[in-house]
């Protein structure tokens, strides 16, 4: 419903005390409206069942995408669907990637759906997807890509400028400017120093932030990425079965990629067979070499020399529904790296109902895992696990790496703080459990910031 405010507003319409779903929506005094992020609200039930409430927060003048991940973007299809946008933004290289996540999310929920349908294990007759790929397809079409670093008119009034974030290719932090508030939304922050991607920019000067706190409560190993992966490679090898790696087919996956062909490079693993079981990750991948922008000095260092920084030696991408389906009868040791990085879909669900019962499989658990998805419930020591209505035993080893992380830890969260001309008047805290939310509240509060953890549906004015 439409209404006209007399100052701008911002309503916490998704990541609020939990970490998925990213949807927060600014209301200028004149009433226009701006969704920033379109999320997917991912993990245990209460939250899927999000996706399907009403949407009541009426027509958007613009969407404007802060990165690619469905939880940042996923419900974008579902309100093109229903005729409510009339522009959506973001980066060039988070338009490309959104190319191939969004008709894939929507590929997946069509296959659960008919999945769920053949079986019958829905409470839902017939069981339907939120939103279908054609619709997903659709929905990307309209996206338009912008370069960092440069003002962009959003309606009337609305201006925001994309600044590297280096959370995943493509990932911006927002600078909004609207009814002279100037605002910064964090979107996802991503880390120092890493692999493939430049570290993120300063945050600008800004009266109210946004900031994201998935690891507001915890700090990242010291131990370096490679050493972990090193070690649960050569412990797999040893267990003498399968290492299966749930990954975000973005990002994730090209990490691992870089990290195993240094190895390998290095003489620290022998030259093993490796599987990219992933179709969007197969497509992804020469992403990350189309946009120097996005690259760390080390990738653009590899490629001025010819090497190719994502190709371990016995690497083979795995495209087909044939060839995935016959990796399932591979026996001995072998590696594969499939979606979803937090089981709660995606090939990667077919290899673990294969070889989750057999304790000589390793399964590496490289992300954040969500509370009460299948990645949280097997690092949490669960026997069993339900997969697509099968009740699969788990006496595979699990491991979990968590030097992988994308996101910021709290203590380079501060340290990217400490970068701002000065401190924005107001904070507010989203994309966190409410323990993270709570520690980085108490945190900053300390410092005589002003700081605020909104609830679901809160709204604010600025």
């Amino acid at each position: 419903m439409w209404h006209c405010a007399a100052v701008a507003s911002l309503t916490f319409l998704g990541a609020a005390q939990t970490v998925t779903g990213s949807r927060h929506l600014l209301t200028t005094a004149s009433g226009k409206r701006v969704l920033i992020d379109a999320g997917l609200f991912q993990g245990r039930k209460e939250l899927r069942l999000r996706n399907w409430a009403p949407w009541t927060s009426g027509q958007l003048d613009a969407v404007v995408l802060t990165h690619a991940h469905i939880d940042h973007t996923g419900f974008l299809p579902r309100l093109c669907a229903q005729g409510l946008v009339r522009r959506a933004l973001c980066t060039d290289a988070t338009r490309d990637l959104a190319w191939l996540l969004l008709p894939d999310s929507g590929h997946l929920q069509e296959e659960e759906a008919r999945y769920a349908n053949r079986h019958g294990y829905s409470k839902h007759r017939p069981a339907l997807p939120l939103y279908t790929a054609a619709q997903a397809e659709t929905a990307a079409r309209r996206l338009e890509g912008f370069r960092y670093d440069v003002p962009v008119e959003v309606v009337d009034g609305v201006q925001v400028t994309f600044h590297q974030a280096g959370h995943i290719l493509g990932s911006a932090f927002l600078d909004v400017r609207a009814d002279g508030k100037r605002i910064l939304f964090s979107g996802d922050l991503g880390r120092y120093g890493t692999t493939l991607l430049a570290d993120p920019d300063n945050p600008v000067q800004a009266d109210a932030m946004l900031l994201e706190c998935t690891y507001g409560d915890r700090t990242h190993p010291p131990e370096p990425p490679d050493h972990e992966l090193e070690t649960a490679i050569l412990d797999a090898m040893k267990r003498g079965g399968p290492l299966l790696i749930p990954a975000f087919a973005i990002g994730r996956t090209q990490e691992i990629l870089f990290l195993w062909r240094r190895l390998e490079h290095e003489g620290r693993i022998p030259r093993v067979p490796l599987f990219v079981d992933s179709p969007m990750a197969t497509d992804a991948t020469p992403l990350y070499l189309k946009h120097p922008e996005d690259q760390s000095a080390g990738v653009r260092s590899l490629l001025a020399r010819n090497v190719r920084p994502l190709h371990p030696a016995r690497l083979q991408f795995v495209r087909g529904a044939a060839e995935s389906a016959k990796l399932l009868e591979r026996e001995g040791f072998f590696a594969v790296i499939a979606a979803s990085g937090m089981v709660t879909g995606g090939r990667i669900l077919a290899h673990l109902e294969a070889h989750l019962p057999d304790p000589a499989t390793t399964v590496l658990l490289v992300g954040y895992q969500a509370e009460e998805t299948r990645g949280r419930r097997l690092l949490e020591g669960a026997r069993e696990l339900k997969l697509r209505g099968t009740v699969v035993s788990v006496r595979a080893k699990i491991v979990q790496m968590t030097g992988f992380s994308a996101h910021a830890d709290w203590m380079e969260e501060e340290r990217w703080l400490a970068r701002a001309p000065s401190p924005p008047d107001r904070v507010f805290l989203v994309h966190g459990e409410p323990s993270a939310i709570e520690a980085q509240r108490a945190r900053l509060a300390a410092k005589g910031w002003r700081v605020e953890a909104p609830q679901p549906g809160q709204e604010v004015q600025l």
